[in-house]
Parts: structure tokens; sequence; C-alpha cells
């Protein structure tokens, strides 16, 4: 089964639209489904009571990376010629202190135009690949300067569903702390230092790796090629040493999101602790790492799904998935969560 199978019917009033928080409840007051890996048992819950899940001995990684208000407005010029007075730019991935892989909303840009952010930031399309609508742009900061002008002029990278901007703290986990991500690793969203304490007061135990998400959504007009999907990621060796343990006194890895599971499956089949990853986890994938998932619910077709199929079988996931929907379960950044065991 591929991911064009996985489909099902999602009523628009279930794109959760608002932050919990402008909703009135706390962020870890969403709902949470447990799912049974084996069996397929489904439990409705809410996500403060995911300790009733979990057990002392195990693990539960997250991913630190913080958003970047990755979408940037300028003008595009080619020389001295003004070609468009309203240019969108979508940051994509970071390719190093001053160049950065974006999707230029502007029908014809190609490497030599440049685009025109502020008086204090422009960039100059240096690269273009002929299978996708990414372009190189190298701008002119650099370094954490480079990143002070994007929390200045940038915005975050929202879609149709989010009905009004919302504020960059909305789009950020209450543990971020390395900025590189273009969109919010929403899978750690729910959680509150609260509840993170209480969890480890437990013996449940908590560990940080970093993936810095790209983007995720590039026109329908766009192929997706997982080998060309990559992320930069970094997995702290002490949080190896941490997994080893855990798995060797028979405690569960449980990963916070689909980014997690990226970044730890890839060290664990034999990556290097820091780098780029394009690992693309389906059914045929085989776990060497990760026992549960914590996420969120992803949209009909979406290639999430294909990455927890190799969690729990399609049978179970589509039954479970139109569950949701019959309980109206919300969806996205700012929706509920699905923790499969």
């Amino acid at each position: 089964m591929t991911t064009a199978q996985l489909d099902f019917e999602l009523p628009p009033e279930l794109n959760a639209s608002m932050p919990p928080e402008r909703r009135g409840i706390r962020r870890d007051q969403v709902r949470m489904m447990v799912l049974d890996r084996i069996s397929g048992r489904r439990i409705h819950d809410s996500f403060f009571r995911l300790g009733n899940y979990l057990k002392p001995g195990d693990l539960i990684v997250l991913n630190s990376s913080r958003t970047v208000p990755a979408l940037l407005k300028g003008t595009w010029k080619r020389g001295k010629a003004l070609m468009d007075t309203d240019v969108e730019v979508r940051l994509a991935r970071r390719k190093d202190d001053s160049t950065w892989e974006a999707l230029v909303a502007a029908a014809g840009a190609s490497v030599g135009d440049t685009l025109q952010f502020s008086p204090g930031l422009s960039g100059v399309i240096t690269g273009e690949k002929a299978s996708s609508p990414i372009k190189s742009i190298l701008f002119s900061q650099a370094g954490t300067e480079l990143y002070n002008i994007f929390y200045d002029i940038g915005e975050p990278i929202t879609y149709e569903y989010i009905e009004k901007p919302w504020k960059l703290d909305y789009y950020q986990t209450v543990f971020a702390s390395s900025p590189g991500s273009v969109e919010m690793p929403s899978a750690g969203r729910a959680f509150s230092w609260e509840l993170l304490f209480q969890l480890q007061n437990m013996g449940v135990s908590i560990a940080f790796i970093q993936l810095h998400t790209g983007l995720s959504y590039l026109g329908e007009d766009f192929d997706f090629h997982p080998e060309e999907h990559e992320e930069t990621y970094h997995v702290p060796g002490e949080v190896m040493q941490k997994i080893s343990s855990t798995k060797a006194a028979g405690g569960r890895i449980i990963a916070a999101g689909t980014t997690v599971v990226r970044a730890i499956e890839t060290v664990g089949e034999g990556g290097k602790l820091s780098g780029s990853t394009n690992l693309y986890v389906s059914r045929d994938t085989r776990l060497n790492i990760t026992d549960g998932i914590l996420t969120g619910f992803h949209e009909p077709k979406a290639s999430h799904l294909d990455m927890l199929t190799a969690f729990v079988s399609e049978h179970h996931l589509l039954c479970a998935y139109q569950e949701a929907v019959k309980s109206r379960y919300l969806w996205h950044e700012f929706g509920d969560m699905n923790l499969i065991l």
C-alpha cells in the first residue's frame, strides 16, 4: 500500500486553524488517540495523561529544533530591471552560513536574478534543479546576523487551513533551542514543562536531538522524490548511549515525531551523529531503534503516513484515522495527538 491508497475523507472543519491556547485550553490539553500497533485497539484520552501509557524506564526523544520565520517577502530584479514588486520566498533548507535552498514564488526567476528583502538583506539566485522548483539563494548576510534579520522581517510558513496569522511563538515547542526548522516540529508542541517534569518524576527519561525540518509542500505540480528530501540533523553521542542503555534494560524508545524517527534511525543504520539524511521510512523499513511514535494527524495521502506503516499495519492505521474523523479529532500542527505503541 502507498500513501495514495492511504486515503480518507477529511472534512475541512477538522483542520485546526488556531492554536489550542486560542481555543481556551492549554497546549497539553489537546486530545490524544492511543493506538495499539499489534491489535489495532484504540483508546481516546487527553494528552496531559500521556504518563498513563508509559512506564518507568521508557525514553522519550524530542526534537529541540527551533522554528525560523521562513516566509520572506521582497522584490525581484534582473540586472537593473524590476521584474516584480511582490515576490514571496519560502526557505526550505540551510546549505551553509549564507546560502539557503528556497521556493521562489516568481515564474521565470532564474540564476543571476536578485531578490531584495529589506534595505539590509538581498539574495542572488545561484542555482536551480531541473526536476525541482527549489532554488539556491546566496544572501548578503551570514550566520547569526542573517538569522537576526529573518526574525526581524520573516513570518511563519502557513497553509490554507490557517485562517489568520499567528505570532511565531505559537509555532515553537516549549523546549526549542536550536534555530533551523522552516516548519515547526509539531509533534512536540503539546508538551508543557509541567508534563515533562511529571514524566521524569515517574521514571520516564527525556532526551533531545535536533533535526531541522524542511519545506513539506512544494506545489501541486511537483512529484515528491524521497531521495531528494534531505534534512540536517544532530544526535548527541550521549543520547545514543542513553538509547542503548534504555533498550538493554527493557525500556521503550518513543519518538516524538517523524523527524525524531528519521534522525535516530539514520544513526541506527550506521549513519554519523551529525549530517544530512534522506532516509524514507515506510512499511518496508526495519526499525532498529524506535518502539513507538507520538505524532499529530496527517492529511490524506501524506508521505508521513508511509512512515506510520512502519509501526502499524495499513489496515489498523486507516481504521484509526477513520475513527479519528468520526470522533472529530483536529488535524495539523495545532491539532490533536496520536500515540502509537
